[in-house]
């Protein structure tokens, strides 16, 4: 792939803009020699401003998305890739959000631009577990746990009852709950069934993999190894 495209691929710009880019002097080697657009480099080689290129095809982030901030490009407000650097929103292929949490859901978000992975985390039978923390409008009444555990409560406009889920009471009105899917609302219709409200939700793992000191509104770069965690604990159907 010549130079020009493999970088504007990566959203630095169009080709017309990167191809200014390298008359300008911009694109260099580790050593700060100037690149040309017909040179063949390896992708760690190469520096645009003096900083390596971002990854290419095959990006995984994990984001701490705050309340407020929406997973879709076409809400008004806030959204998720405003959080993220203005050329990640650029980049060919898209980079999505794998699933969705609501505007007002905060905690760990996905985002990758390989179709395959994305689809093999959201798939129904991957059965990737998926941990929320919820605080509740009123006091939980005690039987929520068999409820939920039961693989037999139905939600409103559903045909087939939920999977099994786990619940763990942390207070009063304060949960943890473990899911095995992900339908629309979820927690949030589950509590609803049960005569309660969620007041504020976060989710804090996918599989294996949790948000550890990642700071509200950061992302970070996943490698193979935070890749491997999030299928931790899955279950084949």
């Amino acid at each position: 792939m010549r130079l020009v495209r493999l970088i504007a691929n990566l959203g630095y710009g169009s080709r017309k803009e990167v191809a200014m880019m390298f008359r300008e002097g911009r694109i260099t080697d580790p050593a700060g020699d100037v690149l040309y657009a017909d040179d063949k480099r390896e992708h760690a080689d190469i520096r645009v401003d003096g900083e390596p290129l971002d990854p290419g095809a095959g990006l995984r982030l994990l984001l701490n998305k705050p309340v407020g901030v929406t997973c879709s490009t076409k809400d008004v407000g806030r959204i998720v890739h405003d959080m993220l650097p203005e050329r990640f929103r650029l980049r060919n292929p898209t980079l999505s959000t794998v699933g969705r949490l609501d505007r007002d859901t905060s905690g760990l978000l996905l985002l990758t631009d390989d179709g395959a992975l994305l689809h093999r985390i959201i798939a129904p039978k991957s059965r990737i577990a998926k941990v929320y923390e919820a605080v509740l409008a009123e006091d939980l009444r005690g039987d929520e746990s068999a409820v939920f555990a039961s693989g037999s409560l139905m939600l409103e406009s559903e045909k087939t009852p939920l999977l099994p889920a786990g619940l763990e009471v942390l207070g009063p009105r304060h949960a943890r709950l473990t899911l095995h899917e992900g339908r629309y609302h979820q927690v949030r219709r589950m509590f609803a069934a049960v005569g309660n409200h969620v007041v504020s939700l976060r989710r804090l793992s996918v599989g294996g993999l949790g948000l550890g000191e990642l700071a509200e509104g950061d992302w970070r770069i996943l490698d193979d190894r935070d890749l491997e965690a999030v299928f931790t604990g899955a279950e084949t159907a």
